[in-house]
């Protein structure tokens, strides 16, 4: 088939790359405008573009969202003429005007069991709920969100060490087979998208920065999820003297009487390991990020930290919630 592609993160790689390997024409690929990316936030193309210019396809890249609603745009889609538009995370609307250009639509494969967690987030949501499992699905793309019949699933279970970044990475692969099984039943003819159910769903809405703020009154288990589910990104944080103090997933340690009555937020250096009080039982530091350094061991942050007993994260937030109770 002729093959229109949309997407832009690392994790729509493994599609595109699926699909310029298979004997479908990929025709162009439709990605996000370049955007500042690493320490330096140089100006980069997405992954997606740079597979497609090493591969010679075609790049379309609107600037602007309403661009795609431009005569201009959809007439350059019009002449490429495509059977079928795949798309994994693009991160923009697709306009009705360009849903019904490709002849058989286009199929969205997006990383979760739907009709659960619809939206831009699915798989860290699923970590920070402390689902069991998830998984992807290919899906006919609607305007509403998330909400066309679906033509497969593939199930993904959730191990509890997985960051979202983890997960992810093992659904972008098993997500990109998935694809091309749909095409291919969408080639044949013998393609049967079974409508979503009413019930069963959620959102999962982009995580912002704010968002990622580690709550140290939370049980242990809780921040354990949350910080896996913000991890790679938008990465979990917290404040210490006034600094934001990044925080990669923790290490869970029940049964230390002595440090259960540890305060939220309060910090205990031991030989072992760094420990942190929550709303239940400490929780072990793994890498940390002090403002203006790189991640690191905690125990070797803790090593050059000028740390005094009852140093706590957060503690002017709480100091500030205790003033008003």
């Amino acid at each position: 088939m002729r093959v229109l592609f949309a997407g832009t993160p690392e994790a729509a790689v493994p599609s595109l790359r699926a699909l310029l390997d298979s004997r479908h024409e990929v025709l162009a690929v439709l990605t996000r405008p370049d955007a500042p990316r690493g320490r330096g936030r140089t100006l980069r193309a997405s992954p997606v573009a740079e597979l497609a210019r090493q591969a010679g396809v075609e790049v379309l890249q609107p600037q602007r969202p309403g661009e795609l609603r431009e005569p201009e745009f959809q007439g350059r889609l019009e002449h490429l003429a495509p059977d079928v538009a795949p798309i994994v995370a693009y991160g923009g609307l697709i306009p009705r005007s360009v849903l019904v250009v490709p002849r058989h639509g286009w199929v969205n494969l997006h990383f979760s069991l739907l009709p659960a967690w619809r939206g831009a987030a699915p798989v860290q949501h699923a970590v920070i709920a402390g689902d069991d499992v998830t998984g992807a699905s290919t899906f006919r793309l609607e305007e509403d969100l998330d909400s066309g019949p679906v033509y497969g699933t593939v199930i993904e279970p959730i191990h509890d060490t997985d960051t979202s970044g983890d997960v992810l990475a093992r659904l972008a692969h098993s997500g990109a087979e998935l694809l091309m099984r749909t095409l291919e039943t969408i080639e044949a003819g013998t393609a049967a998208p079974q409508p979503q159910p009413p019930d069963g769903v959620t959102l999962a809405p982009r995580l912002e920065v704010a968002d990622a703020r580690i709550d140290w009154t939370v049980p242990a288990l809780a921040l354990d999820r949350h910080v896996r589910g913000c991890t790679p990104v938008p990465g979990a944080w917290t404040m210490l003297s006034g600094g934001r103090f990044k925080v990669r997933p923790v290490t869970l340690e029940p049964g230390r009487e002595d440090l259960a009555e540890l305060a939220p937020g309060e910090i205990v250096v031991e030989r072992s390991g760094v420990r942190v009080g929550t709303g239940s039982h400490a929780v072990v530091l793994g890498d940390v990020q002090p403002p203006g350094k790189r991640f690191m061991p905690a125990v070797d942050w803790a090593r050059g930290a000028d740390l005094a007993p009852g140093d706590r994260f957060d503690a002017e937030q709480s100091a500030t919630a205790g003033a008003h109770t």
